[in-house]
């Protein structure tokens, strides 16, 4: 199996912090064979407190925008019913007759229709994506259009609509609150702290904001600040999400086009042209996050091993003394027979013992191939 067969992500990990929509955005990652951690960094709430929503109702009576976006049937009738409840209801709906009305799907278009009001269109599939190309298509630049939020109606739906030239109101019906059970999302900030992931994705800004502030919580900010500035890559939808990270002074990368699957293709861009490859032993090796590929064949590799090659890489040919590789052992105490173990293993998972050298009492080496080792030894 080649590199293209085992997909351009086979081993990397990736960390992905959506809520809505990650069961999408994890097939088409392992799809292209990355690992995937999962840590949802929060949940969508109705809104307890609705200040936000008849702020943004009143705004939009005084000031009508040229679209409304209808995303949730609930989230609709409940936008109605709070407006009523505010004396603003008849208002409300005097102005969502004068407007283009999008209803997202038959559910959608059944609480237009109960409010007394007609969408101007819907789309059959239900699909926030077929919403947006209809935008896109009519021209949006100079247009106001209110949206309806919940959750993450389209990653980088808001981002797509800005770029080309509208005003977008959010309608706040739902709230973001950190998740109930915060153990994903603990193990996930864990694997960007110990480098166990190699990339983490973004779909929302409050999914960036969130993660920040777990970490704060934990008092480990600042690393996790360094991480994601050097060595765990950062990939946002579109360059609204980004915004908590930058104001960290952290570089995000992000798809020209503000989708899901564009947003994959940068990863599978990116990643592997991080990569460390050297010529060892008359073999070509690459250097991923969780393994190694040995003349193109996919070898995983155990974090001990992973560990002790990536020490024996930053000096390609030169002698690393055992006690510098107990060092970059995580957790291995003082014993330097951890390291003859955990030698062992990498050696059996690579399937090419002659890769990594014994030099008798100082150390080991990669057998980094002559003219690679005269450019290295050069420096």
């Amino acid at each position: 199996m080649d590199e293209q067969e085992q997909g351009p992500l086979a081993g990397f990990t990736v960390g992905v912090t959506a809520a809505r929509r990650a069961d999408e955005l994890g097939a088409l990652l392992r799809r292209r064979g990355a690992a995937v951690t999962h840590g949802p960094a929060l949940r969508i709430v109705p809104l307890a407190d609705d200040t936000e929503l008849l702020a943004a109702t009143k705004e939009l009576i005084d000031h009508a925008p040229d679209v409304v976006v209808a995303t949730t049937a609930i989230g609709f009738r409940g936008w109605v019913e709070a407006a009523d409840g505010w004396g603003h209801g008849e208002e409300l709906l005097d102005c969502l007759r004068g407007v283009e009305l999008l209803a997202r799907g038959p559910k959608v278009k059944g609480a237009v229709r109960a409010a007394g009001l007609t969408e101007s269109w819907s789309p059959s599939s239900e699909s926030m994506a077929e919403v947006l190309d209809r935008l896109l298509a009519e021209g949006v630049a100079g247009r106001r259009i209110a949206l309806q939020l919940h959750g993450e109606p389209l990653p980088g739906f808001v981002e797509a609509l800005t770029a080309g030239g509208a005003e977008v109101v959010g309608v706040p019906v739902y709230r973001w609150m950190p998740p109930e059970d915060i153990g994903p999302l603990d193990r996930l900030l864990d694997g960007v702290l110990t480098g166990a992931l190699d990339a983490v994705t973004f779909t929302s800004a409050p999914a960036a904001a969130s993660l920040l502030s777990r970490a704060e919580h934990r008092g480990a900010l600042p690393e996790l600040l360094e991480a994601l500035r050097h060595d765990v890559l950062a990939v946002c939808v579109g360059p609204v999400t980004a915004l908590p990270l930058q104001a960290h002074g952290i570089d995000t990368l992000q798809p020209e086009r503000f989708r899901l699957g564009p947003l994959v293709q940068v990863l599978c861009q990116e990643l592997p042209a991080r990569a460390r490859s050297l010529p060892v032993a008359g073999h070509r090796i690459e250097i991923r996050g969780h393994a190694v590929l040995v003349d193109g064949l996919l070898r995983p590799v155990p974090p001990a091993g992973m560990a002790l090659l990536a020490a024996l890489a930053r000096r390609p040919g030169w002698v690393v003394s055992r006690p510098d590789l107990l060092r970059a052992l995580p957790g291995a105490g003082r014993d330097e027979h951890a390291v003859e173990t955990a030698m062992a293993r990498l050696r059996t998972a690579l399937g090419t013992p002659k890769l990594i050298q014994t030099v008798v009492k100082r150390g080991y080496r990669l057998a980094v191939d002559p003219v690679a080792e005269t450019k290295y030894g050069d420096g």
